[in-house]
């Protein structure tokens, strides 16, 4: 029987770094997708190739160009077959005073996190439709339902976006493929990695349980709504933010 393919945009590190070995260690196959950092993906392919009995391959790819996202899906299905599973985690964010954002700074935030997701899922789509079945989880943030930061404006709307897609592409690829989108809280990983230790202390105030998620913690409701457990559920998006609230 063909193993389940999974591919991870944005896998290299941090959640999708997660993503990717919790999707092998429950025995999927798995694709690598970066942009820059070609030797994070080259020792996560040895990582996995070393610790689990699947198979995995990595593919460079900016995902707001189109026709490099065209050839990437290309490149995947001719060497898997086919892609069962897509995670649209590739984003960057570049925080700065919101008056002091300029145009092209604002544009490639947009277009990696939110025009990434479409084209990926327009194309990893369109192969999940000939074969009636597929399951895409497309990562967000809290940033895009209520945790507002005017330096982040750019990132809290593109990922707003990205629900808006989600509850679109639910509704284009119905019945046969689930579309879901999980919206972390502050999870330990590169992207605020310059926070002092004052932001980090009062962060953790405003969450229930006191800490940041693990990219880890992140992952495994990701392979979650990939599995057959998770079947019955679509466009549905769910937080995973500890019990993060504004006060």
């Amino acid at each position: 029987m063909k193993k389940v393919v999974a591919l991870v945009t944005g896998s290299n590190r941090g959640i999708g770094a997660s993503c990717i070995e919790e999707f092998a260690k429950a025995g999927v196959n798995v694709v690598i997708n970066y942009c820059h950092h070609e030797e994070e993906a080259k020792r996560l392919v040895e990582h996995i190739k070393d610790n689990y009995s699947v198979e995995v391959m990595s593919v460079k790819c900016d995902v707001s160009k189109e026709d490099e996202v065209e050839k990437m899906v290309n490149t995947i299905v001719d060497t898997f077959g086919g892609i069962d599973i897509l995670v649209n985690n590739a984003g960057i964010s570049r925080d700065s005073l919101l008056l002091d954002k300029n145009v092209k700074e604002f544009k490639r935030i947009l277009e990696v996190n939110l025009i990434g997701t479409y084209l990926c899922s327009k194309y990893v789509g369109k192969v999940m439709l000939d074969s009636k079945k597929g399951k895409i989880i497309n990562i967000a943030s809290t940033n895009a339902i209520d945790t507002y930061y005017p330096e982040s404006c750019d990132y809290d709307a593109s990922k707003a976006g990205v629900i808006s897609l989600t509850h679109n592409f639910a509704r284009e690829f119905a019945p046969f493929i689930n579309v879901n989108c999980v919206c972390p809280g502050w999870t330990k990983t590169s992207m605020n990695k310059e926070l002092s230790l004052e932001q980090l202390k009062e962060e953790k105030k405003k969450i229930l349980l006191g800490r940041f998620a693990e990219p880890e913690e992140i992952a495994k409701v990701v392979v979650f709504l990939a599995s057959s457990k998770s079947n019955y559920i679509n466009d549905s998006i769910i937080r995973v933010d500890g019990g993060k609230f504004n006060g």
